[in-house]
């Protein structure tokens, strides 16, 4: 795993720039830091050595030179495709998959991406073409940004290396905050930083000439086989998860597995031991919290004779929150677990394999609970009496709000989500917290000065998802809600966090549940499997249950997660009256420090999550404005 950057374009001192552009991801590739200049092109690489220690420095040229990729990810099929570039007498240099994704561009063009399986965001430059093809893998698993101005185009593995050229400027964008403040993760292409933007998941991208070409080239399948039986669907899983765990042993080092002793992180280990690995090493952080998994995980470790190893910290969120809001490069919640999870297992193993995406296949959270009940109803209801719930759904919060009991809010939200019956969009984002149906809480949220001026560049949160539902309409209320956060959720605030606190101490995380044919499998699988008798992951479930210890089958799903009720009463009430004071709100220009002052001062309350929460994203926006260096007052 390593970092990417490049710049096209002439006018500035690209060498110099480009440094400082590798300086900032280096945390991405300690091993090695190169970077290329052909004419108005600049290619740069930092290296975390995983496959082909010897000779896989980037950048890799073709044979005449006249090409060059540098590459950040692994291919798990690039053994398979190489034998196949070879009978077609394509030669190789390297042992590396970077060249292999070389040859194939170079005998394929862009429908070699088809061919890959694995995580990866590579660039190629054709030299004589004076062309650049950026490609991102199917589910995002791996990040690439890119910023085009004034006839600069600049890209790079994060953020923070783009900030560095003088050509890109350090504005907020509104309409991601509006959204961020919604999801608590940035939806969509856009980044909270105005003119830097995401290449999607599945796409790749041209850039010729200053125009840039991007397009499509996966897209996600979900047609259900109503007609699969329980043992086929066993059956199928069992093969993929082990066909998945297979092909992502790929490594020249040593590989870790992070064992929560959920069901997941069960399954990872129980099939590398079914492989045959000689020594499985575990790891296991614990934070003193009633969430801690220790006894499981040492189950899992003794069972399968692991080469285990834990550690338990005292969990304290806000001591940290400036550097891991600086690798996450956006104010977010639950950043720490993973950041010192990598710090864990650093200095043992460079590459891990990690649990998520079975909750997101396999239907395992608590709302895919509330969700599938109402499956049936959601195409029923007539829109005449959606109209009527959705009356009484604003009448409703009329109430609630100008009573001022914010202990109340949380039991609103239930009566909210419950009224949405009939339009599983919205039932679904408001089960997800998203505020901004009801138009009053936006003068709660946001300042009077702000809404005057900026509330043109406001679009309401449910636009982001409009087109993605779209897509999946045909489909049940359940696998609807299965599908869009895999395009949504899953790739913008998991995988995320995922990448960045992993890479904070130079750790490639592996997600074997997002194989590309374990996940076309797993949306074969009619809901009514996945999810039975109230029971969620009642098939994944089943699957294992002859070779996990019964307990670990059985066990509630716990969450890696803060408490923020907990937290405030910790210290985030201090922090927030200490530092988010009148005068700074004033001056940020965004916020109404007068519902910031009333959660304050509000006793404090379990059933307080959101706004505890809310107060968190706006401390850690301030963070993120201060280490960016980020002006706010756009416009005001």
């Amino acid at each position: 795993m390593c970092g990417i950057a490049g710049i096209i374009g002439s006018g500035y001192d690209h060498e110099v720039i480009m440094d400082h552009m590798l300086d900032q991801i280096a945390h991405r590739g300690p091993d090695a830091k190169t970077s290329t200049v052909l004419g108005e092109a600049m290619l740069g690489h930092r290296r975390l050595s995983i496959i082909d220690l010897n000779t896989g420095d980037q950048p890799i040229y073709n044979e005449d030179r006249s090409m060059c990729i540098i590459y950040n990810g692994e291919i798990y099929n690039y053994r398979s495709l190489r034998d196949q570039l070879r009978q077609n007498g394509i030669l190789f240099s390297t042992e590396s998959d970077t060249e292999v994704v070389l040859k194939a561009y170079e005998q394929y063009g862009d429908r070699c991406v088809n061919m890959l399986n694995g995580i990866f965001a590579f660039a190629i430059y054709d030299v004589r073409e004076k062309s650049l093809f950026l490609a991102r893998d199917h589910f995002g698993i791996k990040p690439l940004h890119y910023c085009h101005k004034d006839g600069i185009f600049i890209f790079a593995s994060e953020q923070k290396a783009i900030l560095k050229h003088p050509a890109v400027s350090r504005q907020l964008n509104i309409e991601a905050l509006h959204i961020h403040l919604n999801l608590r993760y940035t939806q969509g292409s856009s980044t909270l930083f105005s003119g830097i933007k995401r290449l999607p998941p599945g796409h790749h991208m041209t850039y010729k000439g200053g125009v840039i070409s991007i397009r499509k080239y996966w897209q996600l399948d979900i047609q259900p086989d109503v007609e699969m039986t329980e043992g086929q669907a066993i059956e199928g899983l069992q093969y993929h998860i082990k066909e998945a765990v297979r092909g992502q042993l790929v490594s020249d080092v040593p590989i870790g597995v992070y064992l929560s002793g959920g069901l997941d992180s069960s399954t990872l280990v129980q099939k590398m031991h079914e492989l045959g690995v000689g020594e499985i090493n575990t790891f296991t952080l614990g934070f003193n919290e009633p969430t801690d998994e220790f006894s499981d995980a040492r189950q899992i470790a003794g069972h399968f004779d692991t080469n285990h190893r834990e550690m338990s910290l005292s969990l304290d969120p806000l001591s940290e929150m400036e550097q891991v809001i600086w690798h996450a490069e956006e104010p977010k919640i639950n950043l720490l677990q993973g950041y010192n999870m990598s710090k864990f297992v650093s200095p043992h193993v460079k590459v891990v394999l990690g649990g998520l995406g079975g909750d997101e296949l396999f239907a395992g959270y608590d709302i895919h609970k509330f969700i599938r009940p109402f499956d049936r109803w959601h195409q029923r209801v007539p829109q005449w009496l959606q109209r009527l719930l959705r009356w009484k759904s604003d009448f409703i919060f009329k109430i609630q709000h100008a009573s001022g009991i914010l202990k109340w809010d949380e039991y609103r939200r239930g009566m909210q989500m419950l009224l949405a019956i009939g339009n599983i969009e919205r039932y679904y984002l408001i089960i997800r917290n998203v505020w901004d149906y009801d138009m009053p809480f936006y003068q709660d949220v946001y300042s009077e000065r702000f809404l005057r001026y900026q509330g043109d560049n406001i679009k309401a949160t449910h636009k982001q998802f409009d087109s993605i539902f779209d897509e999946v309409k045909h489909l049940g209320a359940l696998d609807q809600v299965l599908g869009v956060e895999f395009l949504s959720k899953m790739v913008n605030d998991y995988l995320l966090v995922d990448d960045r606190m992993s890479m904070a101490h130079g750790v490639e995380e592996r997600v074997p549940f997002l194989d590309r044919d374990l996940v076309a499998f797993g949306f074969k699988i009619p809901v009514h499997l996945k999810i039975k008798n109230g029971q969620t992951k009642y098939l994944f479930r089943k699957a294992m249950s002859s070779y996990l210890p019964e307990r670990i089958i059985k066990k509630k799903k716990w969450g890696f997660t803060v408490n923020p009720y907990l937290q405030f009463k910790k210290d985030l009430k201090q922090r927030v009256e200490r530092e988010l004071t009148k005068d700074f709100i004033e001056r940020q220009g965004i916020f109404n420090h007068a519902y910031i002052k009333s959660i304050c001062d509000y006793p404090a309350h379990p059933r307080l999550r959101w706004h505890y929460n809310f107060l968190w994203l706006v401390l850690g926006l301030k963070i993120w404005q201060e280490q960016f260096g980020v002006d706010t007052q756009v416009d005001i």
